[in-house]
């Protein structure tokens, strides 16, 4: 590794330390409130959702509205195991659980569903969370409609702190690897990456599963902090609004989806104050940003602090040596 990686590196750490404890300073302080607290960390539980979509959605280009079938996953697996053993470890068991149930559910309906393509797919995918729903509504250990309540709270917001950075330099790095390259290849050209050998089947399935895995911890996060679970919480609207997330931030790009989920986090509360106009509010924002951007906020690009940092400062180095 050498010295500008490291360097670069250590400035992305400087970045996510700098933020934890701004917000560590305004929890000590109490300067937005419980109910700010809230909305930080329903912020983390749906960038860590969006960032497993934009996984499915933005590097593998498969359209999915099965999203929230997997939430629904996680949620019940972390209300089920962590209610029958109520401590941390339970709730650490209950997130693996979800994780592999979900993982291995969207590894069998992926592998028959991602031969399809665009609206097909989407409502194969859609139909999934419709099936997973009503099973779940249908089942007396989750209490059918009713849903699960007084679940133990194990989740703060350094806990959806830590959980979301960790998803987002999964995501990056695993995109950078040879198997996320695999992947973009397929999305860009899917004719050619076959002609190259590469297994294309096998790479959506494979993103699509990390997707779902990503969506589980989600919802397993979510039960957590609310302390309740009920099927209503992940119906087609959830599965729309992590949608909404990754579209506005530019599918494919994740820095827009980290700066999309924080902005329409704020937005919506300070939306509460306008009642029944807060919907409409709400989607004439979204109609004015698609207008205006329709590939979203940044597009498909990603926002580097390589850029920032080091090549103003070659810039600066080259126009010196030109002077000279």
């Amino acid at each position: 590794m050498d010295k500008a990686h490291i360097k670069y590196t250590l400035s992305w750490a400087t970045l996510v330390l700098m933020i934890f404890v701004f917000i560590y300073v305004t929890t000590i302080f109490d300067v937005i409130g419980q109910y700010g607290m809230t909305t930080i960390v329903l912020i983390g539980i749906n960038l860590i959702a969006a960032v497993g979509l934009n996984l499915v959605i933005g590097m593998s280009g498969q359209f999915s509205l099965g999203h929230a079938g997997f939430m629904a996953i996680g949620a019940y697996a972390t209300a089920l195991v962590s209610s029958a053993i109520p401590s941390i470890y339970g709730f650490i068991i209950s997130l693996i659980v979800g994780i592999m149930v979900s993982g291995v559910i969207a590894l069998a309906v992926g592998l028959p569903t991602l031969r399809l393509s665009g609206d097909y797919l989407a409502i194969a995918t859609l139909g999934v969370a419709e099936i997973i729903r009503i099973i779940i509504i249908n089942m007396k250990s989750t209490r059918g409609a009713a849903g699960i309540f007084g679940i133990p709270n194990f989740v703060n917001w350094q806990v959806v702190f830590g959980l979301s950075v960790v998803a987002i330099v999964f995501v990056v790095n695993f995109v950078r690897s040879t198997t996320g390259q695999a992947i973009i290849a397929v999305r860009d050209n899917e004719i050619a990456a076959e002609s190259l050998g590469i297994n294309t089947t096998k790479y959506k399935v494979i993103a699509f599963v990390l997707g779902a895995m990503l969506a589980a911890i989600a919802g397993g996060l979510r039960a957590s902090f609310i302390q309740s679970v009920s099927p209503q919480d992940y119906t087609f609207m959830q599965s729309i609004t992590i949608l909404i997330i990754v579209v506005l931030g530019g599918i494919g790009s994740i820095s827009g989806t980290v700066v999309t989920a924080i902005v329409l986090g704020i937005l919506d509360v300070i939306l509460q104050n306008f009642g029944s106009l807060r919907m409409v509010i709400y989607a004439l924002v979204l109609i004015i940003v698609m207008i205006f951007r329709p590939k979203g906020l940044l597009g498909t690009s990603e926002f580097s602090l390589k850029k920032i940092l080091f090549d103003s400062g070659g810039d600066h180095g080259n126009n010196n040596s030109k002077n000279q």
